[in-house]
């Protein structure tokens, strides 16, 4: 299902008519336009495996391995879900998201799908390095304390720990308040993804989001942002162009042949005189 100029355009004029609002903390920005991750597996040669007429979408990769649902009318709080297939040498991983998961924080997750980063870092290190609190016990809060990060061992007789992402309104002393979202990535997901994910959502840059847009709380902070419309359509242009070039350029490198070694040149006896 390659991604068409009519899609595009679609996009294009929704977001060319909005005036944007620079939108933080990010995990309380609110939904914004799912086809921030759809258009980019689209654009990564993904397929509709969905009804078209349905509310429900589903893509599967070009390898037929991943499968990402979105699903509106969910009865759980997951609308997002991601599976994968075992190989003969990778294990099968399941990956969950709620409503109101940040598009542009899930993209973390689902670009590094299409691209692994080059380098694959522990994933806490983005999050200690944008200063949130981390615990000894392996959690972590942002600055607000409305999002928890958590890496919770599946039972005391395993050493193989789930992450878990959870933003919640404020409580009152150790109690939590209402759940807004959550992400959870099971205990077979690869570290890059999970530090892709958190990589997206520590970031300190705002969101951009229209006037009326759903945010996440009425405590996240809009202010009328520098960037012009166009400008929020073109950065939108240029990530699937690049995610259209990653993914050509992954291809390329899985069905490059391998190179032929080198014969072994055999030592020849001197002629004699």
């Amino acid at each position: 299902m390659p991604l068409s100029e009519r899609q595009l355009a679609a996009f294009a004029d929704k977001h060319a008519r909005q005036i944007p609002f620079d939108t933080s903390p990010r995990h309380l920005a609110g939904p914004g336009d799912a086809r921030h991750v759809t258009h980019g597996l689209a654009a990564a040669g993904w397929s509709a495996a969905s009804d078209p007429l349905s509310a429900e979408i589903v893509l599967r990769s070009p390898d037929l391995r991943h499968r990402l649902q979105f699903d509106p009318q969910s009865t759980t709080s997951a609308w997002w879900r991601l599976r994968a297939e075992p190989t003969d040498t990778e294990p099968g991983c399941y990956a969950e998201f709620g409503e109101l998961v940040p598009a542009e924080i899930l993209t973390g997750f689902t670009d590094a799908l299409i691209a692994p980063p080059p380098q694959q870092p522990d994933p806490w290190q983005p999050v200690t390095s944008a200063n949130w609190h981390r615990d000894a016990d392996g959690t972590a809060h942002s600055p607000d304390s409305m999002c928890h990060i958590e890496l919770r061992p599946l039972s005391e007789f395993s050493d193989r720990p789930s992450w878990h992402v959870e933003t919640r309104e404020p409580g009152h002393g150790q109690f939590h308040g209402p759940r807004i979202w959550h992400a959870y990535f099971d205990e077979r997901t690869p570290a890059h993804l999970v530090g892709s994910f958190l990589t997206a959502l520590v970031d300190a840059s705002p969101l951009q989001r229209g006037m009326y847009d759903r945010t996440g709380h009425y405590s996240a902070v809009q202010e009328p942002s520098p960037l012009r419309p166009q400008q929020v359509v073109d950065a939108h242009t240029a990530r699937i162009e690049s995610l259209r070039s990653r993914a050509r350029s992954a291809r390329r490198q899985l069905t490059r042949p391998a190179p032929t070694p080198a014969k072994a040149h055999t030592a020849q006896p001197a002629a004699r005189r």
